[in-house]
C-alpha cells in the first residue's frame, strides 16, 4: 500500500538492526565518493575545496573549471545517490515490506557521507544533487515538486542557493502530500533539513544581498 513503512516481516529485531546498521554504512561509504573532489584532486590536481567557496559541490566546480569534466562529476554524484537508494529498497523491501522508508533512510546516510566524507577529511559538497536523486527516485510526484520549484526559482533569481533552500524546505511536505505517511516526511525531512543547513553561509549571503548568481560561463 503506497506509503506504507516499516511493515514488520517476519525478520527479527537484531537482525533489523544489523540491516539497517549494514545499509547505513554501505550508503555512507557510496556517498564519500565525492565527484567533485575526485575530479579535481586526482585528475586536474587542483583540489576544488581551495577554490572559490571552498565547497566540494556542482556549483562551485562549474564556476571554478566548467568543461567536459562537469559531466564527469555530475555521473559520479547521480550514480552513487542511484547505487544506495538501490541498496535501501532493495533490503528494506525484502526484509520489513518497506521500500520507500528504505530508499530515504539510505538517501539520508548518502547524502551525510557527500557532506561529511571520510576519506576526504569530513569536507564536502551540501548534497544537492545527491538529495535530488534521492527524490526523483522516491516518487515521481515529488520529485516535480521539488525540482520544479527548484529550477523555476533558479531560472527568475540566478541564485542555486535559494533554489536548493526551497528543495530542501519542500521535501518534506511534498513527500507527505503524496505519500501520505507521517514516517516518511519525517525522514524526507532529515534530508531536507541537511540541505539547508548546508546552505547556511548562503542564508546569509542572500540576506545581505552579497550572493553570487549562477552564470553559464565559468572563470578562466
Amino acid at each position: 500500500m503506497k506509503g506504507t513503512v516499516l511493515i514488520y516481516k517476519a525478520s527479527p529485531l537484531p537482525a533489523v538492526i544489523g540491516l539497517g546498521i549494514l545499509t547505513a554504512l554501505a550508503a555512507y561509504l557510496l556517498g564519500c565518493f565525492n565527484g567533485a573532489v575526485i575530479v579535481s584532486k586526482y585528475i586536474l590536481k587542483d583540489d576544488i575545496r581551495t577554490h572559490g567557496s571552498g565547497n566540494a559541490g556542482l556549483t562551485n566546480f562549474y564556476r571554478t573549471f566548467g568543461g567536459p569534466l562537469t559531466f564527469a562529476v555530475i555521473l559520479t554524484d547521480v550514480f552513487k545517490a542511484v547505487f544506495a537508494v538501490l541498496i535501501g529498497m532493495a533490503v528494506f523491501g525484502h526484509f520489513m515490506g518497506a521500500p520507500a522508508f528504505g530508499k530515504l533512510f539510505a538517501g539520508l546516510f548518502c547524502m551525510i557521507g557527500h557532506m561529511f566524507p571520510c576519506m576526504f577529511r569530513f569536507k564536502g559538497g551540501k548534497g544537492v544533487l545527491s538529495g535530488g536523486i534521492v527524490a526523483i527516485m522516491l516518487d515521481w510526484r515529488v520529485a516535480l515538486i521539488v525540482w520544479g520549484g527548484f529550477l523555476l526559482l533558479v531560472a527568475l533569481t540566478r541564485f542555486v542557493s535559494l533554489g536548493s533552500i526551497f528543495a530542501g524546505t519542500a521535501f518534506p511536505f511534498a513527500t507527505y502530500f503524496v505519500m501520505h505517511s507521517l514516517v516518511l516526511a519525517l525522514l524526507s525531512g532529515c534530508c531536507g533539513a541537511l540541505l539547508v543547513w548546508g546552505h547556511r553561509a548562503n542564508i546569509r549571503r542572500l540576506l545581505k544581498g552579497e550572493e553570487n548568481k549562477f552564470s553559464f560561463h565559468h572563470k578562466k
